[in-house]
Protein backbone atom coordinates (compact mmCIF):
# COMPACT_ATOMS: atom_id res chain seq x y z
CA UNK A 1 0.00 0.00 0.00
CA UNK A 2 1.31 2.86 -0.60
CA UNK A 3 2.06 5.87 1.48
CA UNK A 4 -0.66 8.33 2.25
CA UNK A 5 1.69 11.29 3.58
CA UNK A 6 4.96 12.00 2.17
CA UNK A 7 7.17 15.21 3.21
CA UNK A 8 10.71 16.02 1.33
CA UNK A 9 12.95 18.41 3.17
CA UNK A 10 10.09 20.71 4.16
CA UNK A 11 11.06 24.38 5.11
CA UNK A 12 8.61 27.30 6.01
CA UNK A 13 9.77 30.21 7.15
CA UNK A 14 7.45 33.63 8.78
CA UNK A 15 9.54 36.58 8.70
CA UNK A 16 13.28 35.05 8.45
CA UNK A 17 12.10 32.51 11.22
CA UNK A 18 11.82 29.16 10.34
CA UNK A 19 8.64 27.35 11.57
CA UNK A 20 9.26 24.26 9.90
CA UNK A 21 13.06 23.10 8.78
CA UNK A 22 14.13 20.65 6.21
CA UNK A 23 11.43 18.07 7.44
CA UNK A 24 10.92 14.64 6.05
CA UNK A 25 8.93 11.84 7.07
CA UNK A 26 6.57 9.18 5.41
CA UNK A 27 3.24 8.11 6.92
CA UNK A 28 1.55 4.93 6.14
CA UNK A 29 -2.36 4.97 5.60
CA UNK A 30 -4.68 3.05 8.65
CA UNK A 31 -3.17 4.30 11.90
CA UNK A 32 -4.12 7.69 14.14
CA UNK A 33 -0.81 9.57 14.32
CA UNK A 34 -0.04 12.08 17.29
CA UNK A 35 1.65 15.55 16.52
CA UNK A 36 3.47 16.47 19.47
CA UNK A 37 5.78 19.41 20.23
CA UNK A 38 5.79 22.26 22.90
CA UNK A 39 4.20 25.50 22.09
CA UNK A 40 5.81 27.05 19.09
CA UNK A 41 7.40 23.96 17.51
CA UNK A 42 5.56 23.91 14.17
CA UNK A 43 2.58 21.46 14.73
CA UNK A 44 -0.08 24.07 13.32
CA UNK A 45 2.45 25.59 10.66
CA UNK A 46 2.27 21.62 9.68
CA UNK A 47 -1.14 21.05 9.35
CA UNK A 48 -2.09 24.15 7.54
CA UNK A 49 0.06 23.33 4.71
CA UNK A 50 -1.10 19.54 4.43
CA UNK A 51 -4.91 21.25 4.47
CA UNK A 52 -3.36 23.51 1.69
CA UNK A 53 -3.71 26.17 3.34
CA UNK A 54 0.27 27.62 3.04
CA UNK A 55 2.57 26.95 1.07
CA UNK A 56 6.03 26.03 1.69
CA UNK A 57 9.23 27.96 0.90
CA UNK A 58 10.94 24.70 0.01
CA UNK A 59 10.32 21.07 -0.03
CA UNK A 60 7.80 18.56 -1.27
CA UNK A 61 4.86 17.54 0.12
CA UNK A 62 2.64 14.37 -1.09
CA UNK A 63 -0.72 13.36 -0.05
CA UNK A 64 -1.57 10.10 -1.76
CA UNK A 65 1.05 10.38 -4.16
CA UNK A 66 0.25 13.47 -6.10
CA UNK A 67 1.14 17.43 -4.62
CA UNK A 68 -1.13 19.45 -2.36
CA UNK A 69 -3.66 21.09 -4.92
CA UNK A 70 -7.42 20.94 -5.62
CA UNK A 71 -6.90 17.04 -5.81
CA UNK A 72 -6.24 16.88 -2.28
CA UNK A 73 -8.71 18.61 -0.95
CA UNK A 74 -10.93 16.26 -2.08
CA UNK A 75 -8.44 13.39 0.00
CA UNK A 76 -7.94 15.52 3.29
CA UNK A 77 -10.44 16.28 6.13
CA UNK A 78 -9.82 19.28 7.94
CA UNK A 79 -10.33 20.58 12.07
CA UNK A 80 -8.70 24.02 12.50
CA UNK A 81 -7.73 24.82 16.10
CA UNK A 82 -9.74 27.53 16.41
CA UNK A 83 -13.66 27.36 15.59
CA UNK A 84 -14.71 27.94 12.19
CA UNK A 85 -18.28 28.23 12.01
CA UNK A 86 -20.66 31.20 12.46
CA UNK A 87 -22.26 31.93 15.70
CA UNK A 88 -25.56 32.79 13.27
CA UNK A 89 -25.78 29.28 11.49
CA UNK A 90 -27.99 26.76 12.41
CA UNK A 91 -26.29 23.17 12.19
CA UNK A 92 -28.90 21.77 10.05
CA UNK A 93 -27.25 24.61 7.33
CA UNK A 94 -23.79 23.53 8.01
CA UNK A 95 -24.93 19.94 7.33
CA UNK A 96 -26.15 21.27 3.81
CA UNK A 97 -22.57 22.87 3.12
CA UNK A 98 -21.05 20.08 3.66
CA UNK A 99 -23.36 17.75 1.65
CA UNK A 100 -23.09 20.45 -1.17
CA UNK A 101 -19.12 21.05 -1.06
CA UNK A 102 -18.17 17.79 -0.38
CA UNK A 103 -19.01 15.06 -2.18
CA UNK A 104 -17.70 12.69 0.51
CA UNK A 105 -19.69 13.95 3.47
CA UNK A 106 -22.23 11.46 4.76
CA UNK A 107 -25.31 13.63 6.11
CA UNK A 108 -26.87 10.34 7.57
CA UNK A 109 -23.22 9.74 9.68
CA UNK A 110 -23.64 13.46 11.35
CA UNK A 111 -27.02 12.80 12.17
CA UNK A 112 -26.63 10.14 14.37
CA UNK A 113 -24.01 11.65 16.28
CA UNK A 114 -25.81 14.49 16.64
CA UNK A 115 -28.65 12.59 17.53
CA UNK A 116 -27.05 10.42 20.12
CA UNK A 117 -25.71 13.51 21.67
CA UNK A 118 -29.27 15.04 22.06
CA UNK A 119 -27.89 17.77 19.35
CA UNK A 120 -30.83 19.72 17.40
CA UNK A 121 -30.00 20.29 13.86
CA UNK A 122 -32.24 23.11 14.59
CA UNK A 123 -29.62 24.87 16.94
CA UNK A 124 -27.21 27.43 16.15
CA UNK A 125 -23.94 27.12 16.61
CA UNK A 126 -24.05 30.71 19.30
CA UNK A 127 -26.01 28.79 21.35
CA UNK A 128 -24.43 25.51 22.28
CA UNK A 129 -21.55 26.07 24.81
CA UNK A 130 -17.79 25.68 23.74
CA UNK A 131 -17.38 21.81 23.92
CA UNK A 132 -20.42 20.59 22.29
CA UNK A 133 -19.78 23.35 19.68
CA UNK A 134 -16.59 21.64 19.42
CA UNK A 135 -18.16 18.32 19.03
CA UNK A 136 -20.42 19.51 16.39
CA UNK A 137 -17.46 20.65 14.29
CA UNK A 138 -15.58 17.35 14.86
CA UNK A 139 -18.69 15.63 13.78
CA UNK A 140 -18.53 17.63 10.57
CA UNK A 141 -15.06 16.84 10.24
CA UNK A 142 -15.21 12.62 10.51
CA UNK A 143 -18.85 12.76 9.01
CA UNK A 144 -16.80 12.68 5.63
CA UNK A 145 -15.04 9.51 4.07
CA UNK A 146 -11.41 11.02 3.86
CA UNK A 147 -8.14 9.48 3.41
CA UNK A 148 -6.26 12.06 5.94
CA UNK A 149 -8.03 13.98 8.68
CA UNK A 150 -6.41 17.23 10.10
CA UNK A 151 -6.88 17.44 13.60
CA UNK A 152 -5.57 20.33 15.51
CA UNK A 153 -6.41 20.83 19.05
CA UNK A 154 -9.30 18.89 18.85
CA UNK A 155 -8.88 18.08 22.87
CA UNK A 156 -8.03 21.38 23.93
CA UNK A 157 -9.87 23.12 25.85
CA UNK A 158 -12.89 20.86 26.50
CA UNK A 159 -13.68 18.89 29.51
CA UNK A 160 -12.71 15.55 30.45
CA UNK A 161 -16.06 13.79 29.08
CA UNK A 162 -16.07 16.40 26.07
CA UNK A 163 -12.82 14.57 25.54
CA UNK A 164 -13.91 11.20 25.82
CA UNK A 165 -16.59 11.64 23.38
CA UNK A 166 -14.27 13.20 21.07
CA UNK A 167 -12.02 10.43 21.23
CA UNK A 168 -14.59 7.73 20.55
CA UNK A 169 -16.12 9.59 17.90
CA UNK A 170 -12.40 9.87 16.34
CA UNK A 171 -11.76 6.10 16.87
CA UNK A 172 -15.55 4.88 15.56
CA UNK A 173 -15.65 6.75 12.24
CA UNK A 174 -11.98 7.45 10.58
CA UNK A 175 -12.06 5.30 7.74
CA UNK A 176 -9.82 1.56 8.11
CA UNK A 177 -7.63 3.02 5.22
CA UNK A 178 -7.01 6.35 6.61
CA UNK A 179 -4.86 7.96 8.34
CA UNK A 180 -5.96 10.43 11.43
CA UNK A 181 -3.09 12.93 12.25
CA UNK A 182 -4.11 14.58 15.46
CA UNK A 183 -2.29 17.82 17.17
CA UNK A 184 -2.12 18.35 21.01
CA UNK A 185 -0.69 19.36 24.05
CA UNK A 186 -2.74 16.58 26.04
CA UNK A 187 -0.70 13.89 25.59
CA UNK A 188 -1.60 11.90 28.68
CA UNK A 189 -5.36 11.94 27.67
CA UNK A 190 -5.02 11.04 23.65
CA UNK A 191 -2.15 8.12 24.15
CA UNK A 192 -4.20 5.55 24.59
CA UNK A 193 -5.70 5.68 20.35
CA UNK A 194 -2.46 6.53 18.83
CA UNK A 195 -0.65 4.26 16.87
CA UNK A 196 2.32 6.30 16.09
CA UNK A 197 3.86 9.67 17.18
CA UNK A 198 5.63 12.60 15.38
CA UNK A 199 8.27 15.21 17.43
CA UNK A 200 8.21 17.99 16.88
CA UNK A 201 11.29 20.44 18.19
CA UNK A 202 11.80 24.07 16.84
CA UNK A 203 10.05 23.22 13.54
CA UNK A 204 12.23 19.96 13.56
CA UNK A 205 11.04 16.39 13.33
CA UNK A 206 12.68 14.82 16.46
CA UNK A 207 11.52 11.06 16.09
CA UNK A 208 8.97 9.10 13.85
CA UNK A 209 8.34 6.09 15.61
CA UNK A 210 5.45 3.57 16.86
CA UNK A 211 3.71 4.06 20.16
CA UNK A 212 4.40 0.07 20.75
CA UNK A 213 8.08 0.76 20.19
CA UNK A 214 8.51 3.35 22.57
CA UNK A 215 6.76 1.76 24.92
CA UNK A 216 8.80 -1.42 24.46
CA UNK A 217 12.21 0.42 24.00
CA UNK A 218 12.06 2.80 26.06
CA UNK A 219 10.09 0.94 29.16
CA UNK A 220 7.70 3.78 29.57
CA UNK A 221 4.69 5.78 28.35
CA UNK A 222 4.81 8.11 25.63
CA UNK A 223 3.35 10.89 27.70
CA UNK A 224 6.64 10.25 30.36
CA UNK A 225 9.29 9.94 27.08
CA UNK A 226 8.02 13.20 26.03
CA UNK A 227 8.45 15.00 28.99
CA UNK A 228 12.20 13.35 29.03
CA UNK A 229 13.01 14.40 25.40
CA UNK A 230 11.84 17.64 26.33
CA UNK A 231 12.56 18.31 29.81
CA UNK A 232 8.78 19.17 30.82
Amino acid sequence: MNPILECHSVTKTYRQTPALQDLSLILEPGQIVGLLGPNGSGKTTFIKLLAGLLQPDAGQILIAGGPVGTRTKGLVSYLPDKPALKNRTKISGLLQLFSDFYADFIPERAREMLDSLGISPDARMGELSKGTQEKVQLILVMSRKARLYLLDEPVGGVDPAARDYILRTIISNYEEDATVLLSTHLIADVEQVLDHVLFLQNGRLLLSDSVDHIRSQHGKSVDSYFREVFRC
